[in-house]
């Protein structure tokens, strides 16, 4: 998947994407530009200085990895500066 255009990984939509990554238990991890983060920590989402158009590598290892990755797709795609 892909961040939206114009849309960056900063304070609001990584607070979104975690806060959506918080609500299952497996274990989730985002890739962005040869970077990984812990899709959990806000501080490691950040870290990650994804901005529009970067491209996004969702893994997710658990009992509701599947669900996971569907809320987090439908969570990326809905950002919106």
């Amino acid at each position: 998947m892909t961040l939206p255009a114009g849309v960056a990984l900063h304070a609001r939509p990584a607070g979104l994407f975690v806060k959506t990554a918080m609500r299952f238990q497996a274990q989730l991890r985002v890739e962005a530009s040869g970077k990984a983060a812990n899709a959990k920590s806000i501080l490691a989402v950040l870290s990650l200085g994804a901005t529009g158009g970067t491209p996004l590598t969702l893994i997710a290892d658990g009992p509701d990895a599947e669900l996971a990755l569907d809320a987090l797709g439908a969570c990326v795609s809905g950002l919106v500066e």
